[in-house]
């Protein structure tokens, strides 16, 4: 797949996607997750790209919420699924779940949408996913304690952009390379020139490194888990809950994110701890190896009663002797064991291996009082802590890091199966709160629902009526005031929405003759004036001749329009793309202008309508009129009202089939044309008569 050639991918767009491993896969599955791993790509943007790849990959045109309350349908649809979602992601993923006039695509969702039904909703699966979101990466990585280092310019440029977390040097020769080596903790050199020379210090000679750059900043791979790191530990325990197939050995991955701490460094290793340990209390040791030397040193003395003859005594001042040679000369071996006690303190409180001997140095043997320590020879100790340090730090990062990389692949997988997981159990909970079935999508016309059940409704699911009802063709559906004519539209709509979108739909069971394109008109509110009225009339002409351009007859029979005019691009209605049929729901059109005007005006539009064999379901109180203003037979089916009871009516909500249903006055007049007290002088029996 091309990427540019999907709608909504430019240049810049397309670059980001190539950064993914396989860009091409994840358009072609839908894979939200995926693609928001692409740089600057949110999941908003990640799911409006899935779309377009799903649409260039099935060659469907679009369009098929063709006006904006079939548009409203279609968000209450995908709203009645996203409020299932527990992850942002999830929701995200159903957006690319859209009404399609296209049978594969159809046929995709639906596959996978019946292997969700399978799904048990279980709570405590749903609890372990309240905590997986997508992979993160991180793109604020530097390191400083190292550098690459080349001769060449050109290797220079490519290591900037190959491995852009650490410094890039140019250099002539080894002297400067030496020079490098006393700055950086580490030094990579690319070139094979340096092969073979002795420089002191952490120099490795690595021409490949470029083509393994986590060998160079194994903190790529580290900081990228240790992000992650709670986000992979939730999706492995949603594996075990659910009883998913890991793509890796759970165990192993978990042990290894058990060795990284927050920030990416590497935990559990008692020898990095030890020399972190020692290089951070390397301060605080000497100094208390000072007092217990001196502490030592100044006992000796005051126990000691020191006796010198006066000659000696002369002798030492005449020399320019001091305390020194006093301690030299009385003290010598309380000396040495202060200083050894000072000595073993050091090596002890640092628990100092390798380095004892230079730690041993730091308290010279010539007597001094009080003890001090050589500043040169702790500050030589502390160089030497700091490189052991480092240098355990980065081995143990490289392993732990090939270790990681190598579950980097699965970590993904892990992630994205928990995430898909999700949108398949929103799936199962909308079929299961709402008593969903898979429809039949069929090529024939028309519309069959049993026990239909809308969610849309404003009452609780459960006290919902359930309604039957078959169209084919085009009908006016009559019926009382509130007697549930717009909630059948709605239903209607949802259930050819849902159809179409390859979901169940909430129905017992349902027929849905598949078509290119939903036309809902809502009710106007109010008339409209001469502008809007004839802006009204345009939108239905324009249908009907949409209709038209996709007969059989009118075809041209390559693809195009009677008028040769390519395909749409798929943000519209698409004309000349097939034969298939539209359907067209409209609520009270008569409400537009004069009621006498609007019986002429529906009747003309569905005859059209008929002739072109669209399915049309047009409600109105003037189904006489209609009937009576068309010049060919236009069914009439009714919500029948059964009568009023204490006021209120009570409906049968299921259309009756060729039933002309009564209105709300006309029950009124009936009620009290039937009782004889209220009809002494037969004045509403003769109101009655008028209905007939």
């Amino acid at each position: 797949m091309e990427l540019e050639s999907v709608p909504g991918v430019g240049a810049k767009t397309a670059a980001a996607l190539r950064e993914l491993d396989d860009p091409e896969a994840a358009l072609r599955d839908g894979d939200v997750a995926s693609l928001a791993r692409a740089p600057g790509i949110s999941e908003g943007r990640a799911a409006r790209i899935a779309r377009g790849a799903i649409r260039a990959e099935h060659d469907d045109p679009g369009g098929f919420t063709a006006t904006k309350r079939a548009r409203e349908i279609h968000e209450d649809a995908l709203a009645l699924l996203t409020d299932r979602t527990v992850t942002d992601y999830a929701a995200k993923r159903l957006e690319t779940i859209y009404p399609s006039g296209v049978r594969s695509r159809i046929e995709e969702v639906r596959s996978f949408a019946e292997s969700a039904m399978t799904r048990e909703p279980d709570p405590a699966v749903l609890d372990a996913l309240s905590a997986v979101e997508p992979l993160a990466e991180p793109g604020d990585v530097r390191v400083r304690d190292r550098c690459l280092a080349t001769r060449d310019a050109e290797r220079y440029a490519d290591a900037q952009a190959a491995i852009p977390e650490v410094s890039v040097e140019v250099v002539d020769d080894a002297r400067q390379l030496a020079e490098l080596a006393r700055s950086y903790s580490t030094v990579v050199a690319l070139d094979e020139a340096f092969a073979g020379v002795d420089i002191e210090g952490d120099v490795r000679v690595e021409p490949n490194a470029l083509e393994e750059p986590e060998s160079v900043v194994p903190e790529r791979v580290l900081t990228f888990f240790a992000r992650n790191r709670d986000r992979i530990r939730a999706a492995a325990e949603v594996h075990r809950v659910a009883a998913l197939d890991a793509p890796c050995d759970l165990e192993t991955l978990l042990s290894a994110l058990d060795q990284l701490d927050e920030d990416g460094s590497v935990t559990g290793d008692e020898e990095l701890d030890r020399l972190a340990t020692a290089v951070d209390d390397l301060d605080a040791a000497v100094s208390t190896a000072e007092s217990v030397a001196n502490d030592h040193l100044r006992e000796a003395i005051e126990e000691q009663d020191v006796t010198i003859e006066g000659t000696d005594l002369l002798s030492l001042v005449e020399r320019g002797a001091g305390v020194d040679s006093l301690l030299q000369r009385e003290l010598a071996d309380e000396y040495a064991a202060a200083v050894e006690k000072a000595r073993d303190h050091l090596v002890d409180a640092l628990a100092l291996r390798d380095m004892e001997a230079t730690a041993r140095r730091a308290f010279p043997d010539e007597p001094a009082y009080p003890v001090e320590h050589s500043e040169d020879v702790v500050a030589r100790l502390r160089e030497e802590l700091t490189a052991a340090r480092d240098q355990r730090a980065t081995r143990r990062k490289r392993e732990l890091a090939d270790d990681l990389a190598e579950m980097r692949r699965d970590a993904a997988a892990l992630v994205d199966a928990a995430l898909e997981l999700d949108v398949e159990l929103a799936i199962a909970r909308f079929a299961d709160d709402f008593d969903c079935t898979m429809p039949d999508v069929t090529e024939s016309e028309g519309v069959a629902i049993e026990g239909g059940r809308s969610p849309l409704l404003d009452v609780p699911f459960d006290e919902v009526e359930p309604v039957d009802y078959t169209v084919e063709g085009v009908t006016v559906l009559s019926g009382v005031n509130s007697g549930g004519k717009t909630s059948t539209l709605d239903l209607v709509a949802l259930v050819t929405t849902l159809a179409h979108m390859g979901l169940p739909v909430p129905a017992e069971s349902a027929r849905i003759g598949r078509i290119s394109e939903l036309h809902y008109h809502a009710k106007t509110q109010g008339t409209l004036d001469a502008g809007a009225f004839e802006a009204t009339l345009r939108e239905f002409g324009d249908l009907v001749a949409d209709v038209d351009h996709r007969s059989p007859a009118a075809a041209d029979g390559d693809g195009t329009g009677a008028d040769g005019d390519a395909t749409a691009d798929g943000d519209g209605p698409a004309a000349g793309t097939d034969d298939r049929p539209v359907m067209v729901l409209v609520d009270e059109l008569e409400s537009i202008t004069e009621p006498g005007a609007s019986a002429k005006i529906m009747a003309g539009i569905l005859e059209a309508l008929g002739e072109r064999q669209a399915t049309a379901i047009f409600v109105s109180h003037l189904a006489r009129d209609i009937s009576e203003a068309a010049e060919t037979d236009i069914s009439i089916d009714g919500i029948e009202a059964k009568g009023l009871e204490n006021g209120e009516l009570r409906v049968e909500r299921s259309p009756v089939k060729g039933k002309l249903a009564r209105s709300t006055p006309e029950l009124i007049v009936e009620k009290l044309a039937d009782d004889g007290a209220d009809d002494a002088d037969g004045f509403y029996s003769d109101l009655l008569g008028k209905f007939e």
